[in-house]
């Protein structure tokens, strides 16, 4: 009898929009009336949701159409990644990264707690502050390396990353796209509430930690029960353990870390997002070539290869933004959150807080836009917290747990398989992976929602 064998992620991709189509034959077309918000945003006007008659249905070929407008839909984030691969490649060629990199690994060598422990931390803060998720993309080759020098595997390096985003996005603290945003519609102050947030931010860190350390540790014991253990690393991946840390080295290592800290004063400054990150890592691209003193046509070969490297992986972020496309152009997103929203408004205040969680969660794989989910969720999920007897604040809190969380489960996050396929980390292998520490994040979040219920909790000063 012939082994099952899970497909390529790509297959996986093309099947789940193959199942989006279903359901637009399936479920009946609506949609919710919107009203102006701020930012030249909409947002859903409650009690409105109509079906639609006579709406035209896609036709099966429309599959095919999907995939393009899904790669114009993604634009933004593929470009931008071809010019990361890009401009790491060339910071390799400097010998800059492998000297900083052996430098990490003697000092981490008998710390290897303080890798997880802290990555996750500094990933979850960044993202629980100033929303930061993409921005992460350039760290992923050096974890990698890092991680695979200290006896690990990708998944546990993928693990620090996605686990610290995930946790900061679900228990964020003044995040500008998710809290901020939720709160404004739900007509709660900006940023109150902190004070809670923070509480289940610490809790939600360690799990994560707890989950990461876990199983790198059995992989340090055993590499056999590493989760992608048939799996070649990528060479690129070794470190150079003789490289030393020269003074050039450093040099093009500051300016790495002004251009990050440059494009971080320019996302809380001005609001820039990934076509200004792109034309920084450009620019950083020039300065290390100058720098190191490289011939131009070496550094447009390396910058070349660097970029294809990564074609697989826009491909499949390609891929997983059809899906949204589908469901969007099909008029059922707004059939689904309407249906699932329904039977909350007969639960307790307890039962409608950690619904409103378990509906966010589902919300996200339809909605995997953390801003576009709060105007189309929250203007439904804020009245809906007054009929049952819960705070608002209550309401936001649970829509940024299941929409924060979610994030790195759903395959419609186009950064998430990005990150992956840069990783060789096959979806199902790391479903395997994430979805324990899932399980163990829906419980710890009904707890602290049950419990902000059980306290009054509204986060607004008296």
């Amino acid at each position: 009898m012939a082994r099952f064998r899970v497909p390529h992620t790509l297959i996986l991709l093309l099947a789940i929009c193959v199942v989006a189509l279903l359901l637009t034959w399936i479920l009946p077309q609506g949609q919710f009336e919107r009203e102006a918000a701020d930012h030249g945003r909409e947002r859903v006007v409650p009690g409105s949701f109509q079906t639609v008659e006579g709406g035209d249905r896609l036709d099966s070929w429309f599959v095919f159409q999907a995939i393009p407008k899904g790669f114009m839909g993604a634009a933004d984030i593929i470009f931008f990644l071809f010019i990361i691969g890009g401009c790491f490649e060339v910071l390799r060629a400097t010998g800059a990264i492998d000297a900083l990199l052996a430098f990490l690994l003697k000092f981490l060598g008998t710390r290897p707690f303080l890798l997880i422990a802290g990555g996750i931390f500094v990933f979850a803060a960044g993202s629980a502050s100033i929303g930061m998720a993409e921005e992460y993309i350039p760290f992923v080759p050096l974890l990698l390396a890092l991680c695979i020098g200290l006896g690990f595997d990708a998944v546990t390096a993928i693990g620090i990353l996605c686990v610290g985003y995930g946790v900061g996005y679900g228990a964020a603290l003044v995040n500008p796209f998710t809290v901020i945003v939720a709160q404004g519609i739900a007509e709660v102050p900006p940023s109150s509430g902190w004070e809670f947030r923070s509480f289940a931010f610490v809790l939600f860190v360690a799990l994560g930690i707890q989950h990461v350390w876990s199983y790198a540790r059995k992989v340090k014991a055993d590499p056999s029960a590493s989760l992608v253990a048939g799996i070649e690393p990528d060479p690129a991946w070794k470190v150079r353990e003789d490289a030393e840390l020269g003074r050039g080295d450093v040099l093009n290592l500051l300016l790495v870390v002004f251009a990050i800290v440059f494009f971080v004063w320019g996302i809380q400054a001005h609001g820039w997002y990934l076509e200004e990150m792109g034309a920084i890592f450009l620019g950083l691209t020039v300065l290390l070539a100058l720098v190191s003193r490289m011939h131009p046509d070496d550094v447009a070969k390396k910058f070349c290869h660097g970029a294809a490297d990564l074609t697989t992986t826009a491909l499949l972020i390609g891929f997983a933004r059809s899906i949204q496309v589908i469901l969007e152009e099909g008029q059922v997103i707004d059939t689904i959150v309407h249906g699932v929203s329904m039977p909350l408004q007969t639960a307790g205040p307890a039962m409608a807080a950690v619904g409103m969680f378990f509906f966010q969660s589902l919300c996200n794989l339809f909605i995997p836009s953390g801003s576009g989910q709060a105007f189309v969720t929250m203007p439904l999920m804020a009245p809906l917290a007054d009929l049952v007897g819960i705070h608002r604040q209550v309401a936001v809190l649970a829509y940024q747990l299941g929409d924060g969380l979610t994030n790195i489960l759903v395959p419609t996050n186009a950064v998430l398989i990005g990150i992956l396929t840069m990783a060789k980390i096959p979806y199902e292998k790391w479903l395997r992976f994430i979805i324990p520490f899932m399980i163990k994040a829906w419980i710890l979040g009904s707890l602290v929602l049950a419990t902000a219920v059980f306290i009054g909790w509204t986060g607004v000063s008296a």
